[in-house]
């Protein structure tokens, strides 16, 4: 219910959007098809945003789709991805990948074909010019254990050269990890270029290497560094990005990555096991990939874990949103005579994804626990009983029902509405005032807990929500009772 508010304006967000939906790019990837990879069969992938959020469980195909992505590159050897280990791997078989590429080189006009597949010994690519930076987790490993800069632990290594960080990639890290790196330089261990370390300087002015930086900060320099000098048009993949990164910095890297890409038309693609890394993308920015299935939109790491069987559970709900996600908890709270903690609610980012993902769990036959999709009330035409598909009540958005509901009976529910709201219950008639208030002026439902929020003295939306939403349930236990009927043989009985 409380959003994250991300510092990329929505505008550019749409503009992006807009953009990799025209195709307005001179190199992008469109889209692939996995024919067969590993766990794949016929499995699409659409490019809908410049920068690409592969979500998944351990061994759900993240990697494959990253290293599927770089396949159809000249500057990416299949091996780093894809390696075959002689007569004792014969699993690439008839392995094939296909592709929809932009390449205004190649066709100035249309989208151009493209074909990767591994018939008996070796890949066969139509592969197609376009640089391409690779951030493995090896990025986060320590200087003091990179074998490579052996060399450069001693007490008399002197670099090859030394080279400032520019004041654009100072200014970017400084953002993501809130500290200054004014004075900091790119130090080449060899004569080529090829091995590389940073050194610091402290406030007071005394210097240091890399071999004392966190692992975490050396990789969030060496990222931005490389993506600042990489050509416009680049693609950039990036393995865990989460990696050696607190939470605050993840969502700062992903900005800056939506940030660089408009700036520069480059495309990104990352895997990730964070929530806050996926916070500041739109739901077309994120695929999930899971026991041979791919679903676009915006899912939560738990839900995955849920829908893969890692969480242990007797019953999965899939809704539309984070708001209907705490609608039906609490109305399952309110009805009680349940295993509550055995119940897991999902919000899954939109109806289509719900849908979808339901179906599939209880298509599969290892799932372990049965699970229901409840979808908002404006929705009562995809209501699939016999696949079960029910509805939440009402006949619009669940913040519609729920604000208005809690409305009719103002008069009455005010006091306990602010006493919900952590305020004093002599507030109750400043309380009414606002809601009313807010009920006139308010265009978008799903903004109206954050505006009655700022309305008294800044309370957060997540507790304004929160406290509507307890109201309605102890308001209208017949509509929860109507709820729960739908799917009651399906609860896990106390």
């Amino acid at each position: 219910m409380s959003q994250y508010k991300s510092e990329i304006r929505e505008s550019l967000i749409s503009a992006l959007e807009d953009r990799a939906a025209k195709g307005n790019y001179r190199k992008y990837l469109k889209r692939l098809t996995l024919k067969k990879v590993r766990g794949f069969i016929d499995r699409e992938i659409t490019f809908d945003f410049p920068v690409t959020a592969l979500v998944g469980p351990n061994g759900g195909g993240k990697t494959t789709i990253l290293g599927a992505a770089a396949l159809i590159y000249k500057q990416v050897q299949p091996r780093r991805f894809f390696a075959k280990s002689g007569k004792y791997d014969s699993s690439m078989k008839d392995w094939s990948v296909e592709y929809e590429l932009i390449d205004r080189d190649l066709n100035r006009r249309l989208p151009v074909p493209r074909t990767a597949s591994f018939k008996k010994a070796k890949w066969n690519r139509t592969a197609v010019e376009r640089e391409v930076l690779i951030f493995g987790v090896e990025r986060t490993v320590p200087a003091t254990e990179r074998r490579e800069l052996i060399k450069a632990a001693g007490s008399k290594f002197a670099a090859k050269k030394e080279v400032a960080l520019t004041e654009g990639v100072a200014g970017h890290v400084a953002l993501i990890l809130g500290k200054s790196i004014e004075g900091f330089n790119r130090l080449f261990v060899d004569a080529d270029g090829r091995v590389t370390l940073f050194s610091g300087r402290t406030p007071s002015g005394d210097e240091y290497s890399e071999f004392h930086f966190g692992a975490g900060e050396a990789s969030v320099i060496r990222i931005i560094a490389d993506v600042e000098a990489a050509p416009d048009g680049a693609m950039i993949l990036i393995e865990e990005i989460e990696n050696g990164l607190h939470p605050v910095a993840t969502r700062r890297m992903i900005e800056y990555l939506i940030d660089v890409a408009a700036r520069k038309a480059l495309q990104v693609i990352f895997t990730t096991h964070s929530n806050d890394a996926l916070a500041p993308l739109p739901p077309k920015a994120i695929w999930a990939a899971y026991n041979g299935e791919v679903l676009q939109g915006k899912l939560d790491i738990t839900a995955l874990r849920t829908i893969t069987g890692q969480i242990d559970a007797k019953l999965a709900i899939f809704v539309e949103d984070k708001f209907a996600e705490n609608m039906v908890t609490t109305a399952l709270r309110i009805h009680g005579g349940m295993e509550i903690d055995a119940i897991k609610v999902h919000g899954m980012g939109g109806a289509s994804s719900a849908i979808k993902v339901n179906e599939q769990h209880n298509l599969d036959p290892t799932s372990a626990f049965p699970s229901v999709c409840l979808l908002d009330g404006d929705q009562a035409e995809s209501v699939n009983v016999d696949k079960g598909v029910f509805k939440l009540p009402g006949t619009m958005d669940p913040e519609s029902h729920v604000f208005d509901r809690v409305l009719e009976r103002i008069d009455q529910v005010s006091a306990k509405l602010a006493v919900s709201m952590l305020l004093p219950t002599g507030q109750q008639e400043r309380v009414k005032a606002v809601v009313m208030s807010r009920a006139l002026t308010n265009r978008d439902r799903h903004l109206i807990w954050e505006q009655i929020g700022e309305d008294l003295d800044f309370t957060a939306g997540y507790t304004v929500a929160s406290a509507f939403l307890a109201i309605w349930a102890q308001e209208y236990p017949e509509e929860i009772n109507e709820m729960v009927e739908q799917f009651q043989t399906l609860l896990p009985k106390r």
